[in-house]
């Protein structure tokens, strides 16, 4: 139940023809352009905006800490992913790479994970979309977030080229506003640096509350999942030139620059609320406008509000190719899997993207703290087993390929495990069932369908121009 696939079969199934040779995506974005993607994916503005208050809903002034240590141990991720990436440049992104190095099983697995992750985020950040616009207009948040996620159908049916494009001009305002928000913030502070490291939130009544270091473990599941879309350098690693430079350089970046462009504007909210209460009830938007004006305010709002729709166009296309790939290495029954593969006249999946936009619609009208709680979950699962492949990506015929190799291994992935682990044990026992019952039926499907089919299902391929 747990074979891997060698190298030989990684590039060319023994069941006939690889599965790319019918249907594969075109190399059509450099660096520059994937780091575009990718930033849009992780959508610093609206990460701040809409994500980031709920944690100092609960951690108040340790959320800076929190996010800094999440973005610490997503440095040892991002490792992992860089070095496998390089290996492995497929669409089909985690999945790819785990099938490969941990075995079939752990593969779909991970691939599960990731489809529960690509499912939700987007209509989560999509949801936040109406707070921004209040200025101009009052729509319900799961009217406006179904809204966005068409809008973002739609567009992710075009050329990869164009999108690059359309999300870099939104992705340079989306900037802006979190750098307006830095700069108002640091400029009216309250507090000084040392309030970062004594954990305070405002409890009933308004009351300042000790935040304990177990709350600190447990949020960093959501910290983990705000940097999360750097990840998508590996989903786009299929139509990036030169991947086997590419994908560490675009990974590397997006992190480093995503971090910065959430993390400096979180410390200066921290020291700029005018009181805790204000701090822990997250309200970025009037703490903006009271630091400014309402023409400030309705300014970094409308921006936010783009940038929301900016992270729907990317996250649709990003999760499309998650869809596509799974048809083309042959997940699902063969009706299926035909219609998952399409490619529409711009090259892109057409039907794998309106089966990603279009639930997601649907997504905006369920309960909010559910579709964070099982994110979280899944995001540090998923890390946590693409971490194991990491770890197993340097023995038999992988040893000498040509990659990325990530400094100190193999300490980071052991210790990247290990971390991974105990903050999962720390989640709230609702989200790990929810999670869990979701991963064993997935199990069920594997043991099921898949394995007793495993000479023409679940075919894990790489592109033939993997080593370009």
């Amino acid at each position: 139940m747990t074979e891997t696939l060698s190298a030989p079969q990684a590039l060319a199934p023994a069941t006939g023809p690889s599965p790319q040779q019918a249907q594969k995506l075109k190399r059509s974005i450099g660096v520059v352009g994937g780091t575009l993607l990718t930033l849009s994916c992780v959508t610093p503005a609206s990460t701040l905006f809409v994500v980031v208050p709920d944690l100092f809903a609960t951690l108040g002034t340790y959320t800076a800490l929190t996010i800094a240590i999440g973005s610490l141990l997503c440095i040892a991720v991002a490792f992992c992913y860089s070095e496998l990436g390089t290996l492995f440049p497929s669409a089909g992104g985690e999945y790819a790479m785990v099938s490969t190095m941990a075995g079939r099983l752990a593969g779909w697995l991970v691939f599960v994970l990731s489809l529960l992750v690509v499912m939700i985020v987007p209509p989560v950040i999509a949801m936040g979309t109406a707070d921004y616009l209040s200025p101009i207009v009052h729509i319900p948040a799961p009217v406006a977030g179904a809204a966005v996620m068409l809008l973002a159908t739609l567009a992710g049916l075009l050329d990869l080229r164009a999108n690059a494009w359309i999300t870099g001009i939104f992705l340079v305002l989306e900037v802006i506003a979190a750098g307006v928000v830095a700069v108002l913030g640091f400029s009216h502070s309250e507090r000084g640096a040392a309030s970062l490291v004594h954990g305070s939130v405002a409890g009933s009544g308004g009351a300042p509350s000790t935040v304990t270091t177990m709350m600190v473990i447990s949020g960093l599941a959501i910290a983990l999942f705000i940097t999360q879309g750097f990840s998508t350098a590996v989903y786009l690693s299929e139509e990036l030139e030169h991947p086997r430079r590419n994908v560490a350089r675009t990974v590397l970046a997006t992190l480093a620059i995503s971090t910065a462009v959430i993390l400096v504007p979180v410390v200066a909210i921290t020291m700029g609320a005018p009181d805790l209460s204000a701090l822990t009830g997250g309200d970025i938007s009037s703490m903006v406008t009271a630091w400014s004006n309402s023409a400030v305010g309705t300014f970094v709002s409308l921006c936010v509000a783009l940038a929301i729709i900016n992270a729907g166009i990317v996250m649709v296309i990003q999760n499309s190719r998650v869809l596509f790939a799974s048809a083309r290495d042959k997940a699902w029954p063969e009706p299926v899997n035909r219609g998952l593969s399409r490619l529409g006249r711009f090259g892109s999946p057409w039907v794998a993207t309106l089966l990603v936009g279009i639930p997601g619609a649907g997504l905006c009208f369920v309960n909010l703290d559910t579709l964070y709680g099982v994110t979280g979950v899944s995001v540090t699962g998923m890390y946590l087993l693409v971490a194991v492949a990491a770890l197993l990506c340097r023995r038999g015929s992988h040893k000498d390929v040509p990659a990325w190799r990530m400094p100190l291994w193999p300490t980071v992935p052991v210790l990247l495990i290990a971390v991974l682990a105990y903050i999962l044990t720390q989640q709230e026992t609702e989200y790990l069932l929810w999670t869990g019952g979701i991963v064993a039926v997935a199990t069920l499907y594997w043991v099921l369908y898949l394995r007793p089919r495993r000479a023409t299902r679940w075919l894990v391929s790489i592109p033939e121009d993997a080593q370009a």
